[in-house]
């Protein structure tokens, strides 16, 4: 279920899926609240810049361009990141959504992070959920993409439960002077008009 709440999302909204853990730590039914991005967000950020968390991405990064990346996401003009956060406000990780150009076409695209001693519960299938509906919500354009490492399983079985689409493979230049090849996923976010 999807409630509405608070001001700390998308201009004047918040997410909450409400939920309970499963057993063992597993989540059947994830709690995650977006909330924007904010300054004191950047320790999270150095919490996700680490070889395991990069290792599809191309590395870590300098803190100089941690820095710089941090800046953006705070003035993100046309688009919103996010700290995952578990009740209690815990970070759990990262999840944003932004306009891009692909294939002729304006689209919404979407990356997430989530904490390793967090993976694997269901939480970034919640804020990625999430991510759907505020896009949605935001209604301009008809796909949200994803554009996760042919390597990174973990991400593709993201895409597959959030209900996204396989559509082929494509090579991305991530970070800049290095190629990436990604699986192309998109969701349609209005089936009703592509139908009518």
């Amino acid at each position: 279920m999807n409630l509405w709440h608070g001001s700390t999302v998308c201009p004047g909204h918040s997410f909450l899926i409400d939920s309970h853990f499963g057993q063992g730590g597993v989540v059947s039914e994830q709690t995650v609240e977006l909330v924007a991005w904010a300054e004191q967000d950047l320790e999270l950020l150095r919490r996700v810049n680490v070889p395991e968390m990069k290792r599809h991405l191309g590395g870590p990064e300098t803190e100089e361009q941690v820095q710089a990346r941090h800046q953006r996401y705070l003035a993100l003009p046309n688009g919103q990141m996010y700290r995952v956060a578990l009740p209690g406000g815990e970070a759990a990780g990262t999840i944003g959504w932004w306009v891009r150009e692909w294939q002729d076409e304006t689209v919404y695209e979407s990356g997430w992070h989530v904490l390793p001693e967090f993976q694997g519960r269901g939480i970034a299938v919640a804020a990625a959920r999430q991510v759907v509906a505020i896009t949605r919500a935001d209604g301009r354009y008809r796909w949200l993409c994803a554009f996760p490492s042919v390597d990174n399983p973990a991400s593709n079985a993201i895409c597959r439960r959030v209900g996204f689409e396989l559509t082929g493979e494509s090579d991305f230049e991530y970070p800049k002077g290095s190629l990436m090849r990604s699986n192309v996923w998109r969701l349609d976010l209005h089936p009703a008009q592509a139908a009518g």
